[in-house]
């Protein structure tokens, strides 16, 4: 089994910036897509849909068999010669060893990972595999679901989402080429960054919201029914992420403890400040929740909207909605005739009554003309 330490491939951190693929930039087959797990099988599935041929390995035969029944591809066996592409899609864990053994068994093909982590790895597999890491390209499709196996798996997962690859300066331009056009044929942005940089940046936008999500449920296992009960959007929004699959999420975690440490000790030290203020009764206390709250409130500001940029304040019609098939559709068409075009889409379900809250969001100067029209088409408007 191969080391994940090493030392630091490259320097200073660079900002990410996005890599412009060429046109002609096709994904080379057959690909073997070693992992037939939600990322593999959903690799795998898209690049069917674009008639590559995809052979699918896993150490769990049940998952293999799931995935091609999926139309993620055909199972991996002997005699169907070499991949051109090799793409290993397991835990962060065992990546550089399982990664360097695809290299030393195909001397043509490229190989990637789609881990959450990457600078252990990177290293990890120059240390095994020698002159032939240079194929080895690290990736992460910043993609995923609160669901976990090849069940879950959807062709259109990686659409618009980013995904960051991570070269190395012994990296051919081939190599490097082959693992955008991997996340160029899954519809994906393609983000370059230096592995370190990737996993400073992934332990605050993607570890630490795990986390905090986790923790948040578990409060809930043993909490009074009556408290569980009357529970909010807000809870249910925080804690969606938190049946995510808890042997792959302990893996990454432990794959990136040395950028996870530092944020989630930042977190607890303002945890730990709120605390403290809420049993005290000066006005210093307040300031210090309130304070936090400021900085929650600017820091959710700094999300890129849906075109890149700083998120807009967005105006917003909320409806209530039948829980019945067709009740979606004919509520984005009523908006379409009003020539209004949605920005987002958040659905609150009513416990215990056949109702959802849709929440619309749109342009402000426009909120009057749809709740105009929808209120003219009889539907109901709440507030």
């Amino acid at each position: 089994m191969c080391s994940c330490g090493g030392p630091n491939l490259f320097g200073k951190t660079s900002a990410m910036t996005e890599v412009a693929v060429p046109p002609a930039g096709r994904v080379a087959g057959p690909v073997l897509v070693v992992g037939a797990g939600l990322i593999g099988t959903s690799i795998g599935m898209r690049l069917r849909e674009l008639g590559v041929p995809v052979w699918l390995d896993d150490s769990d035969s049940r998952a293999v068999d799931v995935a091609v029944l999926r139309g993620a591809g055909e199972r991996a066996g002997p005699g169907q010669g070499d991949p051109a592409l090799v793409v290993v899609a397991i835990p962060p864990g065992s990546v550089a060893a399982v990664a360097s053994d695809m290299l030393a068994r195909y001397p043509e093909a490229v190989v990637c990972d789609v881990a959450g982590t990457k600078s252990g790895i990177v290293a990890g597999v120059a240390e095994c595999a020698g002159p032939a890491a240079a194929r080895f390209v690290g990736t992460h499709p910043m993609a995923g679901r609160e669901v976990s196996g090849p069940n879950g798996a959807r062709s259109d997962l990686f659409e618009h989402r980013r995904w960051v690859i991570t070269p190395t300066a012994a990296n051919s331009e081939s190599a490097i080429a082959a693992a955008a056009a991997l996340a160029e044929a899954c519809d994906a942005v393609v983000v370059r960054l230096e592995p370190e940089a990737h996993d400073r940046a992934a332990a605050l936008a993607s570890h630490l919201p795990q986390i905090v999500a986790s923790a948040l449920a578990a409060q809930l296992e043993a909490a009074p029914a009556e408290d569980v009960v009357v529970s909010g959007q807000g809870l249910r929004d925080m804690v969606r992420i938190a049946d995510s699959d808890p042997v792959l999420w302990a893996d990454i975690l432990d794959s990136n403890r040395s950028q996870v440490a530092p944020v989630l000790n930042r977190l607890i030290d303002d945890l730990g400040s709120v605390a403290g203020a809420l049993v005290g009764h000066g006005q210093s206390d307040a300031d210090v929740v309130k304070r936090l709250l400021e900085r929650g409130s600017a820091g959710r500001a700094r999300l890129p909207d849906k075109h890149g940029g700083a998120a807009p304040k967005y105006g917003s019609v909320t409806v209530v909605v039948s829980d019945r098939p067709g009740e979606l559709g004919r509520l984005f068409a009523a908006a379409g005739r009003a020539q209004v075009n949605l920005e987002d889409v958040r659905i609150e379900h009513s416990v215990g009554r056949l109702k959802a809250f849709i929440e619309l969001s749109l342009l402000p100067e426009r909120v009057d003309a749809l709740r105009g029209a929808l209120v003219d088409e009889g539907w109901e408007i709440l507030g």
